[in-house]
């Protein structure tokens, strides 16, 4: 049996999240590590207060995912495959070795920090279910054209579970209107920027010029990317990955059917997500997919031996 570990983006974020993880101590010395870092203390992000900040959201989806992972691989519970969704990708590529945790910890206030200031409100993302990319693309292009305004496929997380990137105003009418075209479900995340998509082309060309002197490593294990779904062995090919995802579509199914038929088995969803458990169990059901945040928290990694023990 083969563990890979997934990481949720940014959307999957609740008040108190980080104040929920397991009670070990390699989730403190993650928060504290976190403090460090930031120069304030790691459990101040996930109030409803702070939640309202990109930047707050970004940063505290990343320390929980790294100290997720730490507490399993504590527990001898080191996984094969790693892969995040957006944001995700940060805490993946430190618990593959790829970066250091504080290196990440700065990137990724960066990259929310040029997020947020780009555009500051009235932009974010709607999920529409029931319709593929391709009728997606095709609304899309009718929709501008009726002068709606532009929106971009943003996320591929599932055949027919695609988030597009836009203004409220074009985001609202575009779900509107693919619901009247056959669309079963049309819902705004809880996310403010337009991410993955060419809005964002400026804030990415900053990320790479401000992380081109951070040291990167080959990764620990299998690092798949989000802009193609493929697996990267060097740290050059993951330090791009992650300067540049905000500004393209995230392809993750692509990058769980290339897990899956590279034979990973159990996946473990990092707090505070799981629809991609949820995505994992509806397209994969012969895999184990586990959500760490719908599970007991002192008993996460018994749940997660077990389950590589017997395939169950």
């Amino acid at each position: 049996m083969t563990l890979a570990l997934v990481f949720p983006g940014q959307g999957a974020q609740n008040p108190g999240f980080l104040h929920r993880l397991p009670e070990h101590d390699a989730v403190r010395e993650t928060l504290d590590e976190a403090s460090s870092a930031l120069g304030l203390d790691a459990l101040t992000l996930d109030t409803t207060d702070a939640l309202r900040s990109t930047v707050a959201v970004q940063v505290a989806m990343t320390i929980a995912g790294v100290a997720v992972a730490r507490a399993l691989a504590s527990e001898g519970l080191n996984a094969q495959f790693y892969a995040g969704l957006s944001v995700g990708a940060y805490p993946a590529a430190v618990s593959c070795g790829a970066v250091s945790f504080s290196d990440a910890l700065r990137m990724v206030r960066k990259r929310a920090e040029l997020m947020e200031s780009a555009w500051p409100s009235g932009y974010g993302l709607a999920a529409i279910s029931g319709l593929n990319e391709t009728q997606i693309e095709t609304l899309a292009a009718a929709h501008a054209d009726d002068g709606h305004g532009r929106v971009y496929v943003a996320n591929v997380n599932a055949p027919r579970q695609i988030v597009v990137a836009g203004s409220d105003a074009a985001l609202d009418a575009f779900s509107t209107r693919a619901l009247k075209t056959g669309a079963r479900k049309a819902q705004r995340l809880a996310v403010t920027v337009p991410s993955h998509c060419k809005l964002l082309d400026d804030a990415a060309e900053q990320l790479i010029a401000g992380s081109k002197d951070m040291p990167f490593h080959a990764p620990r294990g299998v690092y798949v990317d989000n802009r193609g779904g493929r697996p990267l062995r060097t740290g050059d090919a993951i330090r791009d990955d992650l300067a540049t995802n905000m500004r393209h579509t995230v392809r993750w199914f692509d990058a769980l059917t290339l897990m899956v038929e590279s034979d990973a088995t159990v996946f473990v969803e990092a707090p505070p997500g799981e629809v991609l458990t949820d995505i994992t169990r509806d397209h994969y059901p012969d895999v184990t997919a586990l959500a760490a945040a719908s599970l007991a928290p002192d008993r996460l990694a018994s749940i997660v031996k077990r389950r590589l023990g017997d395939g169950a």
